[in-house]
């Protein structure tokens, strides 16, 4: 196989009360190794697509059917997800920190505009927030699977954070306020993780 599905960087019960241990595996386990699966099977159907890693396939994921472009922003998502998260993620520092002043006028600010695009994204989708190419930052949201790496994304960038509004992510727990699951999911953001990825855009 050409894509392995990645095993969470921490326990099924480790964002507990937030995220809970049922809807982690269910999440993990159920929705993500399908996805891992089906980009497999998309990916063994071109041989050009043999050997490119996930990012050179958004990158030219105009180009791609349904089942690459689905399942491909499924697969990536879903790992940069996990790997956003962390129990008592902390506040954001240094140079993260004076660009969400900057760019936001502080991070309550940057929560309201994030929580309201996540809760207006119709149907199925993600909320970001993203690095321009000169480095500004903004709020985002896709459909799908979609996300802003992808050659086709209407607002394109460098993700920092992300937040899946599907409703398994959240319906076990949360039903059907996803309002509420996105204010909550603040708890678990880990902020050293995304300072480490504003860094590397922003030198």
């Amino acid at each position: 196989m050409a894509f392995e599905l990645p095993p969470l960087p921490y326990a099924y019960d480790a964002l507990e009360p937030t995220i809970s241990k049922e809807t982690m595996t269910f999440h993990h386990d159920k929705h993500h190794s399908a996805y891992t699966a089906k980009l497999n099977e998309g990916v063994d159907k071109d041989p050009a697509l043999a050997g490119k890693s996930i990012e050179d396939i958004l990158g030219m994921i105009s180009s791609q059917p349904p089942l690459v472009r689905n399942n491909g922003g499924g697969y990536w998502n879903h790992d940069f997800f996990w790997k956003t998260m962390k129990q008592d993620g902390g506040a954001p520092s240094g140079k993260l920190a004076e660009a969400i002043d900057r760019d936001f006028g502080g991070l309550d600010k940057l929560k309201e505009e994030f929580n309201t695009k996540g809760a207006g994204q119709f149907g199925s989708g993600w909320a970001w927030l993203i690095a321009d190419a000169n480095g500004k930052l903004k709020v985002t949201s896709t459909p799908n699977q979609d996300n802003p790496l992808m050659d086709d994304a209407k607002e394109p960038g460098t993700p920092l954070l992300g937040n899946d509004v599907w409703e398994h992510a959240y319906y076990l727990t949360y039903m059907n306020d996803r309002p509420g699951y996105l204010k909550a999911w603040w708890d678990v953001v880990d902020w050293d993780t995304v300072g480490q990825r504003y860094e590397a855009v922003a030198g």
